[in-house]
This record gives C-alpha cells, structure tokens and sequence, in this order.
C-alpha cells in the first residue's frame, strides 16, 4: 500500500516542478541582426543590434590620416557611405578579413562627378578590396596609437577583429562617417 502512495507522491512532485512553458526558439544572427557605424573622427567602430542599442564600441585605424573620402584607387582613404559585409575570411596577415561591397552604385557616381569636376585624373581607377581586418602580428600598438596604416581598410586589434567575424553575418550593413 505504501509505494502507489510513494509513487503518486513522486509523480506530483515530477509535475510540480516541470516547466511546460514553450521554450524560447533559438535565433541565429541575419544581415539585419546588426548595424555596424564607423566614425573616422572618433576612429572607432560601433556595434549595434537590431533594436538601436549599442552592444560594443571598438577602436579603429584607417589609411590617410587626412580622414577624407576615398577619391580613387591608391589614395590609401577609407571610403564612407552604406556598405554591406559581402564574405567573410581567415587572413594568413591581418587575423580576419570582412569584404565590404565597395565600390557601390553611390560611390561610382561619386567618383564619376569627382573626374568630371577635374578633382581626379581623368585615367584615374575607383579601387576595391576594401574590408574589415585586424593587425599585423603582434602590431596592435598601431591601434592603441591611432596608426593610419592600411590602404583604405578598416584595421582594429586582432582580438576584436575575432569576435567580430564570429559575431557579423554576411550581409551586415556598415555605414562609414567621416
């Protein structure tokens, strides 16, 4: 008589203490999961979710120390406008690389009204290979001091640039601001 009493009371403390609240469904990070802002003023990068918030702000270098609008190809400026992450990879010199879809519709047309205007020669060439990467080894100083040193890339520290490329799916918008 004794265990269906234990049984009972073994099944009524399972049931009391079991959750039947739907689990929450796993949400893995799309283009639109984040916004990435880079202020060549304040040489950082700012990382924000989908809702506005700021999750994490990293310093950044670039390539001119002028800080200007990429003009054209060789002028080693960071170019600004909207961008997206267009693939992402493992980089044998600077940890990781994330391509950006530079040259856009938009910086085309800038640089053909820059040409027409005379403020570039008229052979001049757009360039491309722009991205997010980190540092030479053992070179992080370069961040830490505001070293401008890449061609038109965006560099910060090797350790962010890793828990940038785990956190950034392909297809992440980055608007660049002087």
């Amino acid at each position: 008589m004794k265990a269906p009493l234990y049984l009972s009371l073994l099944g009524l403390i399972a049931v009391t203490n079991t959750s039947f609240k739907k689990t929450a469904t796993i949400k893995f990070a799309t283009r639109n999961t984040y916004l990435v802002l880079v202020v060549k003023s304040n040489y950082e990068m700012v990382l924000y979710d989908s809702s506005g918030e700021r999750i994490v702000t990293y310093p950044v270098v670039f390539g001119n120390k002028d800080l200007g609008d990429k003009m054209m190809q060789g002028d080693r400026k960071t170019p600004e406008g909207i961008f997206h992450i267009t693939c992402k990879r493992k980089h044998e010199k600077w940890s990781a690389f994330l391509n950006i879809d530079y040259p856009t519709a938009e910086s085309y047309q800038k640089f053909n009204e820059r040409k027409a205007k005379g403020l570039i020669p008229p052979n001049a060439e757009i360039g491309g290979g722009i991205g997010i990467h980190g540092t030479w080894p053992h070179e992080d100083f370069a961040i830490d001091q505001y070293q401008n040193w890449t061609e038109g890339c965006i560099s910060t520290k090797n350790m962010y640039i890793q828990e940038i490329f785990a956190l950034l799916p392909v297809g992440t918008r980055v608007e660049i601001r002087r």
